[in-house]
């Protein structure tokens, strides 16, 4: 092998509200947290073979305001303590102007929030003498690593060839794993053990989702068991339609399951033997225990009502400005969107059905700009600068959405047809565009 290997590296922010994040998704009931997380794939090239015990993992490391992890970073060692944060934690308000970075010193790929609006810092070194390792593709086992970038610009060609999104320096928002229930069933406690002998149970963890965004009355996805899952559904036409199997293993594009679901208020857990207090602010699950996401597109990604709207009684978008280099803005951008990848419909072969929004989602949404908002911002961001926002037009804020899902573009056919992507275009955000306003 003359190439080096390519791994997917993100900063991770996590919102308030569902903890803990070993079965949910947040560290606190009140504050944001943020992760490095790098992803490897154990294949040969074109995914010809791969190894299943351990096909994608991952290292993962809080931000931490001395930098030392909350516990191992890699897959091989990973603990209680990994996922659950401790004193040295960078925890942020909503509303706080973050300034984040990441470079590449010799000492390891390092990443950097500044907590403007608090004063505090938090970073991480994906380095070998913090824990990180890389994955033996024949037995799985880890060896200490030191991660770098692979590339030193960010050309178009430049980019993790295995993975859907075409990446490169990428602002990027996942959605898909979240729906809202009036009651959930099927009990499903979880529970976990690691080699170290740290541990974490979960009783009150549900299954289906019942109500809410399945439907009036309805029942939702799940329980799964080793007969199988029931009620299990994919994309159809014209709505969720049942799922060709009942299998999670099979692969196919279905929601077998609603779960990890988790009931309002709070709830009792134990970690290492010892009992904490965790909580959910409403009946809510994240399709994420047996399928990767919603995958019938009923959620609440997927729904024109979740995204902010200038209301009160919906939240203000999160607003980037960026990225930057070397203190320049970067000179072009794309837009893209991989949810072909996910919808059953979607021939990835030659882009047919392949749609943003997916076929039956009643909503998708999409990045606009606006003004800054009388926001004071740091470093090399110019006056007047366009803000990005994601999500939906707002009336009176919006200045520009390039044609809502229609930015999004056409399959990539001649590398994966699950992934819809725009052509090249001058980066507009520092063009003027602001002062034209549209809505």
């Amino acid at each position: 092998m003359t190439d080096a290997g390519s791994a997917f590296l993100e900063l991770q922010l996590y919102p308030p509200g569902f903890t803990p994040f070993i079965d949910s998704e947040s560290c606190s009931k009140t504050k944001w947290c943020s992760a490095l997380t790098i992803d490897s794939l154990e294949c040969t090239f074109n995914f010809a073979t791969c190894n299943p015990v351990c096909e994608e993992p991952v290292n993962f490391a809080y931000l931490q305001d001395n930098g030392v992890p909350t516990g191992p970073p890699s897959p091989q060692l990973t603990d209680v303590d990994t996922f659950l944060p401790n004193r040295h934690t960078l925890e942020m308000n909503g509303g706080d102007v973050l300034e984040i970075s990441m470079f590449d010193p010799p000492q390891g790929l390092t990443a950097v929030i500044k907590d403007l609006t608090t004063g505090q810092t938090g970073y991480i070194v994906a380095s070998a003498s913090n824990g990180f390792m890389n994955t033996n593709i024949s037995d799985c086992s880890g060896n200490r690593f030191t991660f770098h970038a692979e590339y030193n610009t960010a050309k178009q060609q430049n980019q993790v060839p295995w993975a859907a999104l075409e990446g490169g320096v990428l602002m990027e928002q996942e959605i898909g794993h979240g729906e809202s229930c009036d009651s959930l069933t099927n009990q499903d406690p979880f529970s976990v053990s690691y080699p170290d002998g740290s541990s974490y149970s979960d009783l009150r963890v549900f299954d289906t989702c019942d109500g809410g965004l399945e439907g009036p009355g309805a029942t939702g996805e799940g329980p799964c068991s080793s007969a199988g899952c029931q009620n299990a559904t994919t994309q159809g036409p014209t709505g969720p339609t049942a799922c060709p199997n009942d299998d999670p293993a099979s692969g196919a594009l279905c929601e077998f399951a609603d779960g990890y679901c988790f009931p309002q208020g709070t709830r009792t857990a134990m970690i290492n033997g010892s009992p904490t207090t965790e909580s959910s602010p409403l009946n809510f699950c994240f399709a994420d225990r047996f399928q990767n996401g919603d995958l019938d597109f009923d959620g609440t990604g997927y729904g024109p009502s979740t995204w902010p709207d200038g209301t009160a009684n919906h939240p203000t978008p999160a607003s980037y400005i960026g990225p930057f280099t070397s203190g320049k803005p970067y000179s072009t951008i794309q837009f893209e969107s991989d949810v072909g990848g996910s919808s059953n419909l979607c021939d990835v072969a030659t882009g047919a059905a392949c749609t943003v929004p997916p076929i039956s989602a009643a909503f998708y949404p999409f990045w606009s700009l606006t003004n800054p908002g009388g926001r004071s911002w740091s470093g090399p961001a110019p006056s007047g600068v366009c803000v990005w926002n994601f999500g939906k037009a707002i009336q009176g804020v919006t200045k520009q959405d390039f044609g809502g899902d229609a930015q999004y573009g056409t399959p990539n056919v001649a590398r994966y047809g699950g992934t819809i992507i725009s052509q090249p275009m001058k980066n507009p955000e520092f063009n003027g565009i602001c002062g034209n306003k549209k809505y």
